[in-house]
């Protein structure tokens, strides 16, 4: 499974020059968490054409920061019920969003937040969807969904570190 995300993710990052990468989640109900989680471990670990987010539940309150950074590339990442195992994950593109149901601990629709995020800058929308195991009130993952925030914050960490995946074939003449 993880082989296929980051396979899936090296080719959706294959253009990129400005990567947001913006945690979503509620901290307090146990795996929602894994979006923050992942976020938090690739603090300090990334360059600065990488703008790191912990939106928690309300996404929406970042449009401004996601805006102003102006990314060729949006990436959320957040627990979501795709019929998969506990913490298997997904590459989701924003367009096909519709398809799944994202756990609904958020303000505001993330389809709507990245309607509104793509059409002012144009960034590539992508969804890292993590399949929970526990959403009740809690703290701390699932043994299943830690092990899967650990490989994906590495499988991460590969593709964002790589300094020629964030210049453009014109920015090397």
């Amino acid at each position: 499974m993880f082989d296929t995300v980051g396979k899936d993710l090296k080719n959706w990052f294959a253009d990129a020059q400005k990567v947001v990468v913006a945690g979503i989640g509620n901290p307090i109900r146990s795996d929602d968490y894994v979006g923050l989680k992942i976020v938090k471990a690739l603090q300090g670990k990334v360059p600065e054409t990488v703008c790191l987010l912990e939106c928690e539940t309300v996404p929406e309150s970042y449009i401004l920061d996601v805006e102003q950074f102006q990314p060729t590339h949006v990436l959320l990442i957040d627990a979501a019920f795709l019929e998969l195992k506990p913490g298997e994950a997904q590459l989701v593109d924003a367009e096909r969003m519709v398809d799944y149901s994202a756990v609904s601990t958020h303000a505001l629709p993330l389809r709507i937040f990245c309607e509104h995020v793509q059409k002012v800058t144009g960034a590539k929308i992508g969804l890292l969807l993590i399949e929970p195991a526990d959403m009740e009130f809690g703290e701390g993952l699932s043994v299943e969904v830690e092990a899967a925030s650990e490989r994906l914050t590495k499988v991460l960490l590969e593709r964002l570190v790589q300094k020629p995946l964030f210049f453009s074939k014109r920015s090397w003449r």
